[in-house]
């Protein structure tokens, strides 16, 4: 079991949440998980277009047109999106630090403890490797191993940034990375933007 993806941390950090809420486990998806990566990327590194206007917010179409092919997922597998969660700040902080980030509000609760909710999938990048910070949370009620399957029964890697359920390192592509623990232990102050919202 790898140690060093934030986002796999942060999908433990979030099922944790609802179990102590008296919800069940969510499935991490790795499917799903990786379309959460693109759906970062259609951001383009624009921090500030996180919250503050639906300008770069890609449209409902791009998941089967875009994210499924980009992550190798068979477009009719694909399962509903029932919650999003979205955030970008300037620095990186720990998975415990961006889940405060993420779920900050009644409706934010709501959406994660919501009983419907069957898999998820998480993603985190910095852009060229740096700041700034996104991280995506995706969930849906989709039926669990006949839900945004992968065609070849692998994740699709692909940088940078790392998303959960792929048995991906996210340090272990660059020694430099900040997403290693010496480097996030070292990060004292964070600029949080976040952007919560559900279908």
């Amino acid at each position: 079991k790898l140690t060093d993806n934030p986002a796999d941390e942060l999908v433990a950090v979030l099922n944790a949440n609802r179990t102590a809420h008296k919800s069940s486990s969510l499935a991490d998806n790795p499917g799903l998980a990786c379309i959460a990566l693109q759906y970062i990327k259609a951001y383009q590194g624009d921090c500030e277009a996180v919250g503050e206007s639906d300008a770069k917010k890609p449209p409902d179409s791009e998941f089967a047109q875009t994210f499924s092919p980009n992550c190798r997922v068979d477009a009719s597998t694909l399962s509903p999106i029932t919650g999003r969660f979205l955030g970008c700040q300037s620095k990186y902080v720990q998975p415990s630090e961006a889940f405060s980030m993420l779920i900050k509000n009644e409706k934010s609760l709501e959406i994660l403890y919501n009983k419907n909710q069957t898999e998820i999938g998480a993603a985190v990048t910095g852009t060229d490797g740096g700041a700034p910070y996104f991280w995506c949370v995706l969930l849906s009620n989709g039926k669990h191993n006949s839900s945004f399957v992968l065609e070849d029964g692998v994740a699709k890697i692909s940088r940078p940034g790392c998303f959960s359920g792929a048995n991906d390192d996210c340090s272990g592509a660059n020694v430099s990375s900040p997403f290693g623990h010496k480097w996030v232990y070292a990060v004292t102050a964070f600029i949080a933007v976040g952007y919560a919202f559900g279908l």
